[in-house]
């Protein structure tokens, strides 16, 4: 039975003081995290849906596995790997890829594989998970249309996790990493996309996957308004942004309709919020950019190959925490906001353009072909491994120098042809 711990009531003044102390943890960028989703599936038959008995014994069999990563299971049945902090790119990289082994190796004996794809290119959205959380989430998100559903059940990504940086100004300061993360959100998204297929047949999108995010619900997935201190931004967005569930130990939880988790603090009904409300709100907000202490970047798509999910892991370390690249990536990214607008990302012309076209579009590549000339640079200085280096470097020579990404890739069939469709 789920509960409801904490049941002393808080404050709207608490609220913001808890936000404000919770959501940027500043100081010297020193850790790395990465959390990798992949889609699981039948090898032999990629668009058979896996049964659930079958789906029920490898997810309790991945529980058992001794992993240094946290191991928990979206709701359509994909397979997410949390790394711990690690104090290096190389570390992070090895701690990750040890657990992806044993993960790999138990699933193959059950004659199941994972497909790192944005979103699953063969079957329809079906729900695996039934706890009380995703009954409301779905019922939430049902309410919008489609788009909710099939971001649950049919997603998958790389989430690069660094820290929030100093509190200083300066290349690794916190505010310009905040802006950073948002313009070189869009970069990420169109030179990592990797989804641009729906049960077979092209959807329209590179990544179909950003493209759900943006259909759905603004107040939760898009970013915070821009033009206030990021801990005021977000502090207000976390306070406007409906509840999606109230929680009750005896009875089925509450699907609110439009109620601001600020109104409900003030009117305290049916019950007044607490502090563990307040947390299990932040974690149904799913922006392009979410502070957790740390930032977490969420738009990129997971990737194909065993280890297609390093090189945007390290591309995006690189350019955050080496002080000469941050700098040099700032000054690129930085005209894209004339494209992006005041609208917030994922929803303005900048992060659309990305989603649709990936590096067809001419600016992204541009701004792409200098990030990855930067990253490359900083990966030694950063004490990268050869072999990671290496592997950005085919990745930028493959796709981002001839205007390509993932998504070409399974486009080709159809289009004839490598480059754009």
């Amino acid at each position: 039975m789920t509960t409801v711990p904490d049941d002393k009531a808080i404050s709207e003044a608490e609220m913001e003081a808890r936000l404000h102390g919770i959501c940027f943890k500043t100081g010297p960028p020193r850790r790395i995290g990465v959390e990798l989703e992949w889609l699981m599936y039948d090898p032999h038959d990629p668009a058979r849906p896996i049964e659930a008995a079958r789906l029920e014994a490898a997810v309790t069999a991945l529980r058992g596995l001794p992993l240094r990563s946290a191991i928990t299971f979206e709701p359509g049945g994909q397979v997410e790997l949390s790394s711990l902090p690690a104090d290096s790119l190389t570390a992070c990289v090895e701690s990750a890829a040890a657990d992806l082994v044993l993960v790999r190796s138990l699933l193959t004996g059950l004659g199941l594989g994972l497909a790192g794809h944005g979103h699953d290119p063969w079957r329809p959205p079906r729900r695996f998970l039934t706890t009380p959380r995703y009954d409301c989430m779905e019922t939430y998100f049902d309410r919008r249309g489609p788009a909710g559903r099939s971001m649950m059940c049919n997603t998958a990504s790389v989430q690069v996790c660094v820290d929030a940086g100093h509190e200083e100004p300066g290349p690794l300061g916190m505010a310009r990493r905040w802006r950073l993360a948002h313009l070189l959100g869009a970069v990420l998204t169109a030179a990592f996309a990797n989804s641009p297929l729906r049960q077979g047949r092209p959807t329209g999108y590179r990544s179909t996957r950003q493209a759900l995010w943006t259909a759905m619900e603004p107040a939760r997935t898009h970013a915070p308004a821009d033009g206030r201190d990021p801990r005021t931004a977000w502090a207000h967005y976390v306070l406007d942004a409906p509840v999606m569930a109230i929680r009750d130990e005896k009875t089925p939880w509450a699907v609110p309709s439009g109620v601001p988790f600020r109104q409900w603090a003030r009117t305290g009904l049916p019950r007044p919020p607490t502090h563990d409300d307040l947390d299990f709100h932040i974690s149904t907000l799913f922006p392009p950019v979410r502070p957790r202490g740390h930032l977490e970047l969420r738009m990129i798509d997971a990737q194909s190959g065993e280890d297609g999910w390093i090189v945007p892991l390290a591309v995006t370390v690189a350019l955050f925490d080496d002080p000469a690249a941050a700098e040099t990536v700032y000054r690129v990214v930085k005209p894209l906001a004339e494209t992006a607008g005041a609208r917030p990302a994922p929803g303005n012309p900048l992060w659309r353009a990305a989603a649709r076209h990936g590096l067809a579009d001419p600016e992204l590549r541009t701004a792409a072909v200098s990030c990855f000339s930067t990253a490359l640079d900083a990966l030694p200085r950063i004490g990268a491994s050869p072999a990671i280096t290496a592997a950005v470097a085919d990745f930028n020579d493959r796709y981002v120098l001839r205007g390509r990404c993932p998504a070409d890739d399974l486009l080709a069939p159809f289009t004839g042809k490598e480059g754009r469709s």
